[in-house]
């Protein structure tokens, strides 16, 4: 008998080790004990005990899918979860490469059970995680969940991507995760205790909730159904429903009898068309953004995302619209393409943080795909109707260089005439004699094939290494955090 031990137990990676040399060596799954719990590697008796099998052909391949159902029934608590994918693998090794499509098959069947256990337990920590602030640290957020499978791993990415303008924890009894500074960061198991109770910010959801809720269309068989009662206690929301059922019946009556009501324009004609004043700080402005009907762009996206920065400043940045994460976050360059400029900024010796950061377009124009949604570009119109706001961030910080990053950008700063590929990385003088210049999005660069992808950075690099001889502390003329031009292209 041989033992092959999985550490950690829910890691699919870690798994195909062990079963890539058990299948190498040609044990067959009555030979192997499986063991998630001990620490060490690989641990066999003698091998007179083994029962000679011919090794598969080295050209054995599993397919997407495979690897796709072992990534989550390593995620389930089945102490036979292990041993259940080996004895597919060793059937598919030998003789029957498309077993894993015959979902009638008993082994099949179990593992697809498994699977989808998983994904149920994974749908709900993303539905039923809440985040509660830390107490005495400014944007700082805790969450305790008690997950049925061992999924941390699997879920903290889809956290990281919706949550990366902020600092966070998720808790849990066997692991917990921390998005700290751009990086997950995965510990030990702790108990509830660790986590904050309540927060200032619950009772007013809990006031918005019992407004929004509708009394018409309760399901209480449903709505235990999606959402379980053992996920109550980490809902503030859960504390009413008990009162929000009872009272149902008397409110369905009051709104059979009321009256009928005309309908609403959602935004009134004259509300609409009627000039408003110039916003005269940053702070008023964003209230005006709030409340910005200028595109249609505001129905669909979360939120506008205004300009963040210091109020004054020499260099202001100025991008094309909102992405995914800026769009859920409410600020300016914190998704992948604000992480490359953050790195492209920092190997000039140049600090974001005294620039202030906008888009030329202040909503996220996007187009749903299942349940992603994909970025699309703004249309002149966009563009146009946002002019306002860009303009009066330029009226408020009053910069002496803005930086034009892409071409959206460069069409609201210098018009319809300005050629990206042509100009770029040249100074202009735009109308007010501010000093700008144009260069690449850093999210063009991530769009780049990987062998372009160095180039186009290069060539961004190069471009806001102009900012470096206008930035105190970075001598005229000094080439330390410059590329040279042999490096660069484009």
């Amino acid at each position: 008998m041989h033992l092959l031990n999985v550490e950690p137990a829910w890691d699919a990676t870690a798994w195909r080790v062990q079963a890539r040399k058990a299948l190498g060596a040609g044990w067959p799954p009555e030979s192997l004990r499986w063991d998630d719990a001990a620490q060490g590697g690989l641990a066999f008796d003698s091998p007179a005990e083994a029962t000679p099998v011919a090794v598969p052909a080295p050209q054995f391949r599993v397919s997407r899918d495979f690897i796709a159902l072992a990534e989550a029934v390593c995620c389930h608590r089945d102490p036979q979860r292990h041993a259940l994918l080996y004895r597919l693998l060793w059937r598919m090794a030998h003789g029957e490469p498309r077993l894993i499509e015959r979902s009638t098959d008993p082994d099949v069947h179990r593992a697809r059970e498994l699977e989808k256990s998983v994904r149920r337990d994974t749908h709900k920590m993303k539905a039923f995680v809440r985040f509660r602030a830390l107490a005495g640290e400014a944007e700082h957020y805790v969450a305790w969940f008690e997950p049925e499978h061992l999924i941390v791993d699997r879920v903290a990415p889809f956290f990281a991507r919706r949550f990366a303008g902020m600092r966070w924890a998720i808790l849990t009894p066997y692991r917990s995760v921390r998005w700290a500074e751009g990086q997950l960061h995965f510990g030990d198991g702790t108990t509830r205790a660790a986590a904050p109770a309540d927060d200032e910010q619950e009772s007013l959801w809990r006031t918005y909730y019992a407004n929004i809720f509708n009394p018409a269309r309760l399901n209480p068989r449903m709505m235990r159904q999606e959402m379980p009662q053992k996920y109550w206690g980490l809902l503030p929301e859960a504390r009413l429903l008990p009162d929000l059922v009872r009272e149902a019946g008397p409110r369905m009556q009051a709104m059979a009898e009321r009256a009928p009501a005309p309908v609403r324009r959602r935004v009134p004609v004259r509300a609409a068309e009627a000039p408003s004043p110039a916003p005269q700080t940053l702070d008023a402005l964003a209230q005006g953004l709030v409340a910005c009907r200028r595109c249609p762009l505001w129905e669909p996206a979360t939120q506008a995302v205004r300009g963040e920065g210091p109020a004054t400043v020499k260099i202001m940045l100025v991008g094309e619209q909102p992405g995914d994460a800026e769009d859920l976050t409410g600020r300016p360059f914190v998704g992948p393409a604000g992480q490359l400029l953050d790195e492209v900024l920092r190997s000039l010796g140049l600090d974001r943080r005294v620039m202030f950061v906008t888009n030329a377009v202040k909503h996220f124009r996007f187009e749903q795909r299942g349940k992603r949604r994909l970025h699309r570009n703004p249309e002149r119109m966009h563009v146009q109707a946002c002019g306002h706001w860009l303009q009066r961030e330029l009226d408020l910080v009053r910069p002496q260089i803005v930086v034009a990053l892409g071409g959206t950008a460069a069409l609201a700063l210098f018009g319809p005439d300005f050629r990206l590929s042509a100009q770029r990385g040249q100074w202009q003088v735009m109308e007010s004699g501010v000093r700008a210049f144009a260069t690449y999005h850093p999210s063009a660069v991530l769009r780049q094939p990987p062998g372009q992808r160095d180039v186009w950075r290069q060539s961004l690099q190069a471009d806001l290494a102009l900012l470096c001889d206008e930035m105190p502390g970075h001598a005229a003329g000094d080439e330390a955090h410059r590329p040279s031009e042999s490096s660069v292209a484009g």
